[in-house]
């Protein structure tokens, strides 16, 4: 099996159109992966209010079709998203009063966790920085949401169970091409 660089980052930091300028650039395969479609596959809106339940439901059911993305790579591949990502959402939206099964929770951050090991061989996280256009079908253009998503994707990123090296993109770097071009480095440095 081939491993892959993988892009974290909240939504609208830019992480679909920089792994596809990355494999343009690199030759490495760009895989995407379709969050939002398993959410309407299965008839959720990823911002509606979801119980416990539901919500580790479905976070499963997007790190399976992530899962079987990944796995179908022929070759080294750039990723838009990662199950760091997937762990931060799920992490986010579990808010005060809600009931969760403690147990359950931890055994999906541990197979989180456990699949960015297997698939991934770097990370690169992409803070939000560049400039919010409202685009239809496009996530919310809420900027402490993102901020909260940016801080606890930078926290999974140091956690002991994380084997792999990630670099953190400046948010001071706005231009898409230097961008990428921080992202090619790393993978030079291999």
């Amino acid at each position: 099996m081939k491993k892959g660089i993988g892009l974290c980052g909240s939504h609208r930091s830019g992480k679909t159109t920089m792994a596809a300028k990355i494999g343009e650039r690199s030759g490495l395969m760009f895989l995407q992966t379709t969050t939002s479609e398993v959410f309407a596959r299965n008839g959720l809106d990823p911002s509606a209010p979801m119980d416990f339940p539901t919500r580790i439901w479905i976070q499963h059911k997007v790190v399976e079709a992530a899962e079987a993305v990944w796995q179908s790579a022929s070759a080294a591949f750039v990723s838009d998203r990662t199950p760091i990502d997937m762990m931060a959402y799920t992490l986010a939206d579990i808010q005060g009063a809600t009931e969760v099964d403690f147990a359950e929770l931890e055994g999906y951050l541990e197979h989180c966790f456990q699949a960015t090991n297997r698939f991934f061989c770097g990370l690169a996280v992409i803070q939000p920085a560049i400039p919010l256009v409202h685009a239809e079908g496009k996530a919310a253009l809420n900027r402490a949401y993102m901020e909260h998503l940016n801080v606890l994707i930078k926290g999974l990123c140091c956690d002991e169970r994380l084997r792999c090296p990630v670099k953190f993109i400046d948010r001071g770097t706005l231009d898409l091409d230097e961008r990428v071009a921080e992202v090619l480095r790393m993978v030079a440095d291999g």
